[in-house]
């Protein structure tokens, strides 16, 4: 339970952000409290013009990032904000408004088409995937995943996995695996060459980069993402011809040596594969 006190020095932050002289004082200290108060979600959507400030302060950067001129500062500012934002699309209460009634995530994929590698728009792109991985993180997600197949998502997405830090590859495709394990995810990405050949080419180079970064989170969720695809007949057929060498090798067998899920995950992928009738 939150003491009183406590509770009144929320709303007065919450007051403090529609003063521009408080604002940025107002996110950070937002941002570092969301943990402990449980209904923040609640005071930031229902508080009149709070939700349009957080828009406000995320499209002020829209100028930055191309040609890319994000500061260190500028960056640090908007995360605070897209921070709160996650707070809201986590919330039971909110998340539904948060996606269906504002489409508030499409505000954020200006930042995921980002390219530039230093580290003030790497944070940027890791805190605009955390707002979406909070959406696809529930169990009741099939809605989520709907709302999200009808944006570029999943370009976005392969794009990070490709190009991204560790950090970034390991969100954005936790975000890709989340879609896989939705019914109506499967049947998208497997429904045309193109989306499968897409998909299945990023997993693929993503393999070939384990084998040298040997970045044991990744590897789980690519095993796990190819698993999945396995459960489609046709994407079974394909991956029959194009599963990478390394998986079938036993390349990855030390690193997963403490990982009996994982193991198994692959070991279950590579019967789903083989010619053998079950």
């Amino acid at each position: 339970m939150q003491s009183q006190a406590e509770e009144e020095k929320i709303y007065q932050l919450a007051i403090d952000l529609m003063d521009p002289a408080t604002r940025e004082t107002a996110l950070l200290e937002l941002s570092k409290k969301r943990e402990q108060f449980e209904d923040l979600a609640l005071v930031l959507w229902h508080s009149f013009g709070i939700m349009a400030i957080l828009l406000q302060e995320i499209v002020s950067v829209y100028p930055l990032l191309s040609p890319p001129s994000l500061t260190a500062h500028a960056s640090n500012r908007v995360c605070n904000a897209l921070a709160l934002l996650q707070c809201v699309a986590s919330h039971p209460e909110t998340r539904g408004l948060f996606l269906f009634s504002a489409h508030i995530p499409l505000f954020l994929y200006p930042f995921l088409n980002t390219t530039s590698k230093t580290r003030p728009f790497e944070y940027l792109r890791l805190t605009s995937l955390g707002v979406i991985g909070a959406l696809v993180k529930q169990n009741d997600n099939t809605n989520v995943i709907h709302f999200l197949l009808s944006t570029e998502i999943i370009p976005l997405c392969l794009r990070i996995m490709e190009t991204g830090s560790e950090l970034s590859k390991t969100v954005a495709i936790f975000i890709v695996q989340k879609i896989l394990l939705d019914e109506t995810g499967l049947t998208y990405i497997c429904h045309t060459y193109e989306r499968f050949y897409a998909v299945g080419t990023v997993l693929s180079n993503m393999v070939s980069q384990l084998v040298e970064s040997q970045a044991v989170r990744l590897l789980k969720h690519v095993v796990r993402c190819y698993l999945r695809l396995s459960d489609n007949m046709r994407a079974r057929e394909a991956l029959r011809a194009c599963l990478p060498e390394p998986l079938r090798d036993g390349t990855f067998s030390q690193l997963l040596k403490g990982d009996s899920v994982t193991k198994r995950c692959l070991a279950t992928l590579l019967i789903n594969l083989s010619d053998r009738v079950e």
